[in-house]
């Protein structure tokens, strides 16, 4: 356990297709308990938000959660964007609309876009390694995981949060390709100008070879290999994950709240 700081800093974390908040029950704790403050949203019909998938009509009204929170953030208040799997596409909207309020953005096993690098090539990326590959395909926009997928995410996470899981998710909706691409569209001069971090998650058998790939295309400030990690980094390594998020929490947050 970290001790306590006098400068606290704002966590905002951001869950992966078909989760929600309570995903990251182990690392809001850590955080917390070194004396931190955290936010953890639920995006629109994911976790306890009250919104069903058939009420969302785009990947938009998906991130609506997110955007609110952002804009309810004080001019001069900047936090730390924590994204996890499919919503570092979320965490890259805010980015852009919100560059002001992010000192550092932290995709974790996550997509992650570029001006140069939109939401359709990304996805012909990951369809060409599919191929030859054992990923599964259109594994981003499942409508719900199957056991299997989820078994896949958690393989090296405690038994009862893959339990715990198939408790909780819940359905995503399919969202066209190209409308998804001019929603998720991001620009050097916003986007751009927020630093970007990369948690690579050693054992993550389902993404990492086409991570590996996009970080390549799309190079961040730094990136992080976290040793023994599923995709489900915050259930199978949450303190080397805390440990990393604090370290980037002192480099890159230069206005404590």
């Amino acid at each position: 356990m970290w001790p306590a700081t006098n400068q606290q800093k704002h966590f905002v974390l951001i869950h992966g297709a078909c989760h929600g908040a309570w995903c990251w029950y182990k690392l809001e704790t850590l955080l917390t308990s070194a004396g931190h403050k955290v936010t953890s949203l639920d995006l629109a019909a994911s976790g306890i938000n009250p919104k069903q998938v058939q009420d969302l009509n785009s990947i938009t009204d998906y991130f609506e959660p997110l955007m609110e929170f952002m804009a309810s953030l004080s001019q001069d208040e900047q936090v730390i964007l924590v994204g996890h799997s499919h919503n570092g596409l979320s965490i890259s909207v805010a980015m852009e609309r919100f560059p002001q309020n992010i000192s550092v953005a932290v995709f974790i096993s996550a997509i992650m876009p570029s001006p140069t690098n939109s939401v359709v090539a990304i996805q012909e990326e990951y369809e060409r390694l599919a191929k030859d590959s054992s990923m599964q395909r259109k594994y981003w926009f499942d409508v719900l995981p199957s056991l299997d997928q989820l078994s896949r995410q958690y393989q090296k996470s405690p038994p009862e949060d893959l339990t715990l899981a198939t408790k909780l998710v819940r359905p995503m909706g399919f969202y066209g390709i190209e409308d998804m691409a001019k929603e998720t569209a991001v620009t050097e001069e916003k986007y751009g100008s927020v630093s970007r971090v990369f948690v690579l998650c050693d054992e993550d058998i389902l993404l990492k070879a086409f991570l590996k790939l996009m970080i390549k295309l799309s190079p961040p400030d730094e990136v992080k290999e976290i040793p023994g990690s599923d995709h489900m980094v915050m259930m199978s390594k949450p303190q080397e994950l805390c440990a990393y998020l604090l370290d980037v929490a002192d480099r890159y947050s230069l206005i404590p709240i």
